[in-house]
């Protein structure tokens, strides 16, 4: 990818992860919002909205380095596994822990006498039905052995970016964190095909500019 699209990508990511937290953080967290709007107090209206875009921002920082590393893994995977085959079954055990200690892990910690387990396993399906719809989406995109490698990311690095809230367990942060890295995430995966095509484009179009320069410069006549 070409430095302007990488810088494209970047902030499209970051602008995407800051818009999805302020429309999330005004849902998830109305009730301690609401009197502003009832008073509308633009001020204070204003100020939220630019800190749930700070928070935002600092989301799809976590979503791209999360990303970036999942590309390194990946390919470290393939090379350690030396079939995509393997390392597909690989990322399929990773994918069932990670959801099974998702919910039992806080099950076990954050429940109360006689709670039930369902609502810790909606938020495991919560990662788990996003990451099937992106990975079809992605294996229709481009091959049907993505579909495998794209779930992975988006429930095991999701989960893993959203570990430091999900320690915290404040209910109202655990979505409002989460709903932006899905986003982020899908949006990352879905779009870095097209940002990759329109780089190889520029450049190939520079080289045929470049190369049509050279030949006009090889045909100008001598005053010799």
């Amino acid at each position: 990818m070409t430095s302007r699209n990488w810088v494209k990508f970047f902030i499209s990511t970051l602008l995407l992860g800051g818009l999805t937290t302020g429309i999330v953080g005004f849902i998830v967290r109305w009730s301690e919002f609401k009197p502003f709007f009832t008073d509308f107090n633009l001020v204070e209206i204003v100020a939220i909205l630019f800190w749930l875009l700070g928070v935002g921002f600092i989301f799809s920082l976590l979503s791209q380095a999360g990303f970036f590393a999942y590309l390194t893994i990946h390919r470290f995977g393939l090379g350690i596994f030396k079939t995509a085959k393997l390392w597909n079954t690989v990322q399929l055990v990773l994918i069932a822990v990670v959801l099974f200690d998702l919910v039992y892990l806080r099950y076990e910690v954050f429940a109360e006498e006689s709670e039930s387990l369902l609502p810790y396993i909606g938020l495991a399906l919560l990662v788990f039905i996003p990451g099937l719809v992106v990975a079809y989406f992605k294996s229709q995109q481009t091959n049907k052995t993505t579909f495998i490698p794209a779930l992975f990311f988006m429930v095991v690095a999701t989960v893993i970016e959203w570990i430091p809230i999900l320690r915290a367990n404040e209910q109202s942060w655990v979505y409002l964190m989460i709903f932006p890295l899905l986003v982020c995430n899908a949006y990352q995966l879905l779009m870095l095909p097209k940002y990759n095509e329109r780089s190889l484009k520029e450049r190939e179009s520079f080289e045929r500019r470049m190369k049509g320069k050279s030949n006009k410069v090889k045909q100008k006549p001598s005053n010799a």
